[in-house]
């Protein structure tokens, strides 16, 4: 074989063996960086009643783990969704997207109505719409998590340990959502709260149909008693199949959900294309109030459309 050629292989090689080497520290460090984030809050509170307040205060709640605003529907919104609550930070994302959004749709629309209209929008609707999106991306990660959870605390009670200390593993063996959640629960009955309580005001924050059927089990299970371990891998099967059921039910509608994407997305598309083929199509007639009232109703009866579809293809399992 030519010398050359020889150079050349051992050099693809070399920058083969670089490059797998620099994707798998990547990897690690990725992992490490998935530490669930009552580990990273654990680090700077020595005592654990801090880290549980701490924890609490992260969530919207308050010592006692209580909702702390009124608006009970928006406390458990954020509560569910996993983002650290910071009120004076999200009330200045939220302003600075109505202003961005207003400025946006008075160069384009010349009409306070509808820069008012669409600072409203940005900076009311698109935050809470934000917190649903991130609770329902939790809530379907949360639940398929816990089968691997509960089969964690069983081979921890057939190891003969108790059920804190099995909690308390699940806590720090896994990522989040469900290693914060059932970590805070091990906190919480390490500081004095009974295993029933702490599993109930799990389901409380987490609002997950399969979290709260493992709190009705062990709550059980405690007033009649009964082998936990027996039960907990009835309940982790139980899980699996209803995982799988919501599995084929997303297959089933997928054609609808990608329906709705296309009728969506299509007219924007149509009026962005026009607009950079031919400026003067709505350039020249944008001014007049029944263009603007026409287009914000196509966009409301759209919105009307959506939602309809939505309601076609959210099934609940």
């Amino acid at each position: 074989m030519d010398v050359s050629a020889v150079i050349y292989v051992l050099a693809f090689a070399s920058a083969f063996m670089g490059m797998q080497a620099a994707l798998g520290f990547g990897k690690t460090a990725l992992a490490k960086t998935k530490i669930n984030q009552r580990l990273k809050v654990k680090e700077s509170h020595a005592s654990v009643a801090d880290l549980i307040v701490e924890l609490r205060r992260q969530r919207g709640l308050d010592r006692d783990g209580n909702q702390t605003m009124a608006v009970r529907w928006f406390n458990d919104l954020v509560t569910r969704s996993g983002l650290t609550f910071n009120p004076p930070q999200w009330a200045a994302i939220a302003a600075a997207v109505a202003v961005v959004s207003a400025g946006a749709s008075f160069w384009f629309m010349r009409s306070f109505l509808v820069s008012g209209g669409a600072a409203l929008v940005a900076g009311l609707v698109l935050p809470i719409l934000f917190l649903k999106m991130k609770a329902g991306a939790r809530e379907k990660l949360l639940g398929a998590q816990l089968p691997d959870a509960l089969e964690i605390i069983v081979r921890s009670l057939e190891a003969g340990h108790p059920v804190p200390t099995a909690v308390a593993l699940v806590g720090r063996e896994m990522p989040d959502p469900v290693g914060s959640e059932f970590g805070l629960a091990a906190d919480e009955i390490s500081y004095g709260s009974s295993l029933e309580e702490a599993v109930k005001k799990l389901a409380e924050r987490t609002r997950q149909p399969d979290v709260e059927l493992f709190a009705a089990t062990v709550r059980l299970q405690a007033k009649t008693g009964g082998n936990l371990a027996s039960l907990l891998k009835v309940n982790a099967a139980t899980v699996r199949a209803r995982q799988k059921m919501r599995l084929k039910v997303k297959a089933a509608s997928s054609e609808g959900r990608a329906s709705a994407m296309i009728l969506t997305s299509a007219p924007f598309i149509v009026l962005i294309t026009m607009h950079l083929l031919t400026p003067h199509f709505y350039g020249e007639v944008i001014d007049q109030k029944i263009i603007q009232y026409g287009l914000g109703g196509c966009v409301l009866w759209m919105a009307v459309g959506n939602l309809v579809m939505r309601k076609m293809i959210n099934f609940k399992v």
